[in-house]
């Protein structure tokens, strides 16, 4: 099959043939019609996730997957051949992933069906961000009313967090940049959402809006640190670059690292909010699966949202 392969890292992913995996016990084998990027995607070229996960070359990318069942492990129950799937895929390690013609992912976790009204380019692109952006919000129990920073906004988890919360009744600022950045984000919600420069004045900007320090704070990207500074006394931060609370000490707040969790009923309803209209999978961009080298650039260059990757 063809899929996007690192043989070492650091190094750049290149398209090439590997074998076609075959589920395991328990697994589903999955034929992807779509994937997308993320950030360990890029972090892995890098090099930078050696230190705490196995890596099996050669690597496959990829965490995101939408497609059809096309075979069951042994033990399998309540999915059959040709069912429309999505999810992430959950590994122990890193070198099975889902940008590629067909992927094996664990039927008890990390997958759900695709329901009517979601169309697969959505879905292969809603997995790990959703997961990601509602277990942030949850951990630090964001509430009607309160005021969320969301540092990021304009990448695939902070587009979909933006959304949650002012469905959640919060008053949201969003960081992004001048430009693009800031009319991306600007159009997930409409006016009601803040958007400050994170290349000028932050605290400045943040302080105009929330004098006494805001709620929440979703750490997506920038120094958390100089985030946690611009909560009020007791507030909450979720991180899902790995801060912690030894990285805040001196402030009274409380630090939420976050790991997205596989609930296929969190996906199922992150789905569902999707295909009846009341959230948006923020794709900007889709590549076919020979060029996904082309998509590693586009997301280098910061370009807002979700890249999506079709397989078929």
């Amino acid at each position: 099959m063809r899929a996007v392969v690192l043989e070492s890292v650091p190094s750049s992913p290149a398209v090439t043939e590997v074998d076609t995996p075959r589920p395991e016990t328990g697994e589903l084998l999955v034929k992807v019609a779509a994937a997308s990027l993320n950030g360990i995607d890029i972090a892995t070229a890098a090099g930078y996730t050696q230190g705490f996960m196995e890596h099996r070359f050669p690597l496959v990318l990829g965490g995101d997957f939408a497609g059809t069942v096309e075979a069951l492990g042994e033990g399998v129950d309540g999915f059959a051949v040709g069912d429309a799937v999505f999810g992430l895929v959950l590994k122990p390690y890193l070198g099975a992933g889902s940008l590629a013609q067909y992927v094996t992912v664990s039927a008890g976790h990390g997958v759900a069906r695709i329901p009517a009204g979601l169309t697969v380019g959505d879905a292969g692109a809603l997995g790990v961000a959703g997961l990601t952006a509602v277990v942030s919000l949850d951990a630090v129990a964001l509430a009607e009313g309160e005021t969320v920073l969301i540092s990021g906004a304009a990448g695939g988890v902070g587009a979909l967090a933006v959304q949650l919360a002012a469905a959640r009744g919060a008053k949201v600022i969003a960081t992004a940049r001048p430009g693009a950045q800031t009319d991306f984000v600007t159009g997930l919600t409409g006016t009601e959402t803040h958007v400050v420069d994170f290349t000028a004045d932050l605290e400045g900007q943040v302080r105009a809006i929330a004098p006494e320090g805001v709620d929440v704070v979703l750490h997506l990207a920038g120094d958390g640190a100089a985030l946690a500074a611009l909560l009020r006394p007791g507030g909450r931060l979720a991180s899902a670059t790995g801060l912690t609370q030894d990285d805040v000490k001196g402030h009274d707040v409380t630090v939420h690292t976050i790991m997205a969790a596989p609930g296929p009923k969190t996906l199922t309803s992150l789905a569902e909010q999707v295909a009846s209209g009341a959230l948006r999978v923020p794709v900007t961009a889709t590549f076919p699966l020979e060029q996904a080298t082309e998509a590693f650039t586009a997301f280098g260059a910061g370009t807002p949202g979700k890249i999506a990757v079709s397989c078929s």
